[in-house]
């Protein structure tokens, strides 16, 4: 399949280690690719430098078989962007704004444009200035993808949208890749990225650590299942057979087995024969994959990688206590209206 973007050995030295090293992938026509990681890993950095935005150090990155630096103008005609930072030019409100970006991007039929409206739940006749973050994020995301152009390049989208608003997006992002378009997508977001992309970079101190292929993942030739005995005899028995133990916490009589897909039923016929506490089979997602390929990582990454994980789990924790809140207001004001 052709291959839409290609980044060869980019490198962007802003010296102290910061930076980006040594970039290498290719974007194939149709596919999703992602990239996770934290601020100031290279995220930014990376997209902008295909966007034709800054000149690499060392390396090269092509669009559509263009330079990115030298015929930046040409490949701006074929790409859609929604840059990590959102500013405005000074105009009165998100509808002046959004009919001179129609100009500018030759869009004649704003019907994609109010299709884009009604599914955000945008109101573009707010003042640019004081709209919130999610408000501003909305227009952007409309100005950007109302053109319906082939490549979409999308700098932590989702940033600043409510729960409820943020799983809409992640519907249009679906959209765009049924109609075959080609997307770049950057996230803080675990979820986000399985949910949409075919592949995911992990991003790590400007250096690319691991690109997993979503599919895969979710097809692997294994499945990990943790088992706890109700007895210790059980469980030193179950120990003996040939089952491969990939961890053993022998203070709680449980252990975590690996085990071929076709040799499921093998197992499961065999504790039968036992008598268990629980059994659950061991989620293997992208963010345990990541994890899994950041232990194999010095000791530094690890740490502040784990200190990142920390944050992402805490804003999960925030959205999804946001989006109980949400559907609870939705439930009062319906009870109103029946009042009334």
């Amino acid at each position: 399949m052709e291959e839409v973007i290609k980044v060869e050995n980019l490198t962007k030295d802003y010296g102290e280690n910061r930076g980006i090293f040594d970039i290498s992938f290719a974007v194939k026509k149709g596919e999703v690719f992602g990239f996770v990681g934290t601020n100031g890993s290279g995220k930014t950095t990376t997209l902008r430098h295909i966007m034709g935005f800054l000149k690499p150090v060392q390396g090269k990155v092509s669009v559509l078989g263009l330079d990115s630096w030298k015929d930046s103008c040409e490949i701006k005609k074929y790409v859609e962007y929604v840059p990590g930072e959102i500013a405005f030019p000074d105009l009165r409100d998100g509808t002046t704004f959004l009919k001179n970006q129609a100009e500018l991007l030759g869009v004649t039929d704003m019907s994609y444009a109010n299709y884009l409206i009604k599914k955000l739940q945008l109101d573009p006749s707010a003042n640019l200035k004081r709209m919130s973050k999610g408000m501003k994020q909305k227009t952007a995301i409309v100005a950007a993808l109302m053109a319906d152009k082939d490549i979409i390049i999308l700098d932590e989208p989702a940033t600043g949208l409510d729960p409820l608003m943020r799983e809409t997006f992640l519907e249009l992002i679906l959209e765009e890749k049924k109609k075959g378009k080609t997307i770049i997508m950057s996230s803080q977001m675990f979820d986000e990225l399985e949910l949409t992309c075919d592949r995911v970079a992990l991003i790590l101190n400007g250096r690319i650590i691991d690109i997993a292929d979503i599919n895969y993942l979710k097809n692997l030739p294994y499945k990990l299942y943790k088992i706890e005995f109700k007895s210790r005899e059980d469980y030193l028995k179950f120990k003996k057979l040939k089952f491969e133990i990939v961890r053993d916490q022998e203070k709680y009589n449980q252990v975590t087995v690996k085990l071929d897909n076709k040799h499921i039923n093998r197992l499961f016929n065999t504790l039968k024969n036992y008598n268990l506490k629980f059994i659950s089979q061991v989620k293997h997602d992208l963010e345990k994959h990541f994890k899994d390929v950041l232990a194999l990582q010095p000791e530094s990454y690890v740490y502040k990688e784990e200190e990142t994980r920390k944050d992402l789990r805490r804003e999960k924790r925030k959205l999804h206590k946001e989006k109980k809140q949400i559907k609870q207001q939705s439930k009062n004001i319906e009870k109103e209206v029946r009042d009334v």
